[in-house]
């Protein structure tokens, strides 16, 4: 069983759901506090142990590709004026030398298509895919200890309400290993009142390289796009496929409610503005 060193993030997306503020910059690069989104979802795989990140950029997008890279003048400065808590902190974030590759989807043709576009730089071996707009701290810990337990592929699951089920991938639940359990179905948004089970795919994914010859075929799913969940739906056929319960939350910082739930929630797990953010959240909720 090959170890998982390398993690896809598909970072191509228009990022329409934040208009305007996602014309000029990438829905990636938006802030959690003081950290854009994507460093967010490298810090968590880097913990895992995972070693070379590949983005899936489209155009304009050329600023990920900057903020993973040194940025000299600013060292300089912050050198220079004694800023060395700022400079150590920044190189920290860095990946080493060749750990990043970035690669184009030139068309939006859906997630699928975007995973395809990083066939050539993962190779024969496992990899994992990161949805960067889905935050779920130490998801991938936990990635890996399932497939360290299971091997095959793995997807991160979590509950929701059963009138949300319409609204996301839905996995079919088997035999049950505790946190695990065996995938038997996958669909991509049921209509109402048809999901098999209320376990929804939540962005954490670790695949066998067989997915690319898969999603090479170019078959549309929903949307008329290339959709990954068909393609693994197809993967199941002959491998199989573990479910994995997220012990967390998770926080979709693509939409306006979770990206703003998300600055809340880790700004008062920061020791230098809990209080001060509490009492302002307290104050706003006094003013009705």
């Amino acid at each position: 069983m090959k170890r998982i060193r390398k993690a896809v993030l598909p970072v191509a997306g228009l990022g329409t759901r934040f208009l305007p503020a996602t014309k000029a910059v990438p829905k990636e690069m938006l802030t959690v506090v003081d950290r854009p989104v994507v460093q967010h979802v490298v810090d968590e795989a880097r913990e895992a142990g995972i070693e070379h990140f590949i983005f899936v950029t489209g155009r304009g997008k050329a600023v990920i590709e900057d903020h993973f890279d040194i940025s000299y003048e600013l060292d300089r400065t912050l050198q220079e004026r004694g800023k060395t808590e700022a400079y150590e902190g920044l190189k920290k974030d860095l990946p080493a030398a060749g750990q990043t590759s970035f690669t184009r989807q030139q068309e939006p043709l859906g997630l699928g298509h975007a995973v395809w576009c990083a066939r050539e730089i993962v190779g024969d071996e496992p990899f994992a895919v990161i949805l960067p707009d889905m935050l779920s701290r130490g998801s991938m810990v936990q990635m890996l200890e399932a497939y360290e337990q299971h091997g095959g592929n793995i997807i991160a699951v979590e509950e929701v309400a059963p009138d949300q089920t319409h609204q996301y991938g839905i996995v079919s639940v088997g035999e049950e290993f505790g946190d695990t359990f065996e995938i038997t179905g996958m669909v991509e948004k049921p209509p109402k009142g048809t999901a098999p089970s209320n376990y929804i795919i939540s962005g954490r994914y670790i695949l066998q390289p067989e997915i690319f010859s898969i999603l090479e075929r170019g078959e549309r799913g929903a949307g008329g796009e290339i959709q990954l969940t068909d393609g693994m739906k197809r993967l199941s056929e002959t491998q199989k496929f573990y479910g994995m319960h997220y012990r967390g939350k998770t926080y979709d910082t693509g939409s306006k409610l979770g990206f703003l739930v998300a600055n809340l929630a880790y700004g008062l797990e920061r020791p230098e503005l809990r209080d001060a953010l509490r009492q302002e959240i307290e104050a706003l909720l006094a003013k009705g």
